[in-house]
């Protein structure tokens, strides 16, 4: 080999050498980029509790039952039913359903009726900003007097703002909007109000419990009363006719204005059939009058 080639073998060799030393450490650690990627986490997921059953959350429209009331007539005025149905969150639509049913044939024994026609059907309802707008069949505004439809729309206007939600009812009859009912002319506001229906409301109405409702004491009872002086009389009495509570009532407003009432009556008492009898005393003689029985059932309080 010639002196000259000689330093240029050299140096080829030590280029080789310099980049093996640089393969065999980019294989053992890998270097950085120069911007590192971002990493996205997945959504956190709550895991299951594996404690005993009742403690893992079960939703409530699984576990609940919606309950309401439905309003009905005895004579001439209104009177309260209980309904309760499988939950759902429809359930103003299942509140005019069971209405338009009709009471129960215990019920019609115990003396309810309705003034809403036979073969009235439900076309729809629906609740926005505090007015419920139910469409009715035609079916509902045919036949029977001016009494008739009051007491037919009250019934349907009661029956929705017992909801918090609604405060006021507007009506439609196959579609159409409707405010002036009937032969006769019942001319309805839009929205109409439990105002509107003072003449088909009794006296003292007892909204809760409602006739055979399973109670325990203390015993709440709340609904409205039109009565002298705003007061009237509660009564409990058992299934042998033994009075076992009782109380003066005090409603929030009376003697031509409406007001409610929410009063809690501690029973001693064994479980079994009871009654809740509410009335005011006549001021020309006190004799009693605008009397209201609802039939319970004291429950075990254990």
């Amino acid at each position: 080999m010639t002196s000259g080639a000689r330093p240029r073998v050299l140096r080829l060799l030590a280029v080789l050498a310099l980049t093996a030393s640089a393969a065999g450490c980019s294989s053992g650690r890998p270097q950085p980029s120069a911007a590192p990627a971002t990493t996205t986490l997945p959504p956190t997921t709550a895991s299951t509790p594996t404690g005993p059953a009742s403690t893992v959350p079960v939703p409530t429209s699984d576990i609940h039952a919606s309950a309401f009331r439905v309003y009905f007539l005895r004579g001439d005025v209104l009177a309260v039913a209980g309904r309760t149905v499988p939950s759902t969150p429809a359930v103003a639509g299942a509140a005019m359903t069971a209405l338009l049913g009709g009471p129960t044939p215990p019920e019609a024994t115990a003396g309810l009726r309705s003034a809403i026609p036979a073969g009235s059907t439900l076309r729809s309802v629906s609740i926005k900003d505090g007015t419920a707008t139910v469409d009715l069949s035609r079916e509902f505004a045919s036949g029977g007097g001016s009494l008739s439809m009051t007491a037919r729309l009250a019934q349907v206007t009661y029956t929705l703002t017992q909801f918090p939600t609604v405060t006021g009812v507007k009506f439609r009859v196959d579609g159409t909007p409707v405010t002036v009912f009937g032969g006769e002319g019942v001319i309805l506001p839009e929205p109409a109000d439990r105002s509107g229906f003072e003449s088909v409301t009794p006296a003292i109405l007892v909204e809760s419990p409602t006739p055979g409702a399973t109670v325990t004491s203390p015993l709440r009872v709340w609904g409205t009363a039109n009565v002298f002086e705003a007061t009237f009389r509660l009564e409990v009495l058992n299934s042998s006719g033994s009075v076992v509570a009782a109380r003066t009532v005090q409603a929030t407003s009376g003697t031509g204005t409406r007001g409610t009432f929410d009063v809690t009556v501690p029973i001693s008492a064994p479980p079994g059939a009871m009654t809740i009898n509410v009335f005011d005393l006549s001021a020309k003689d006190g004799s009693r009058q605008h009397i209201v029985s609802v039939p319970v059932e004291m429950g075990d309080p254990r």
